[in-house]
């Protein structure tokens, strides 16, 4: 009984992905397309990801974190179980 394949993109380039036969939050690997040893995100981290960029969660201001933060948030909502509203911005 096999798991389901996985796709992780590249976080560098985000063009190139790679399919594997495991689920974890990323892989840490050289991409072929842009050579930079990168990590390569889970492909659910990534839509969610995404969902958030073109709808971003009203109490958090979004815009101010950087990309790995955004990252973070949606390895941890796809990942772990968390809601968006699990999370609050600092100094509030």
């Amino acid at each position: 009984m096999g798991m389901t394949e996985r796709t992780y993109r590249c976080s560098n380039c985000r063009e190139h992905t790679l399919t594997r036969d495991f689920d974890v939050s990323h892989l840490s690997v050289t991409c072929p397309n842009c050579d930079e040893f990168s990590r390569f995100v889970n492909g659910r981290v990534i839509e969610q990801f995404e969902s958030l960029e073109s709808s971003p969660p009203d109490h958090l201001d979004w815009e101010a974190l950087d990309r790995t933060e955004k990252l973070l948030i949606s390895e941890r909502i796809v990942r772990q179980g968390h809601s968006i509203e699990d999370f609050e911005m600092d100094g509030e």
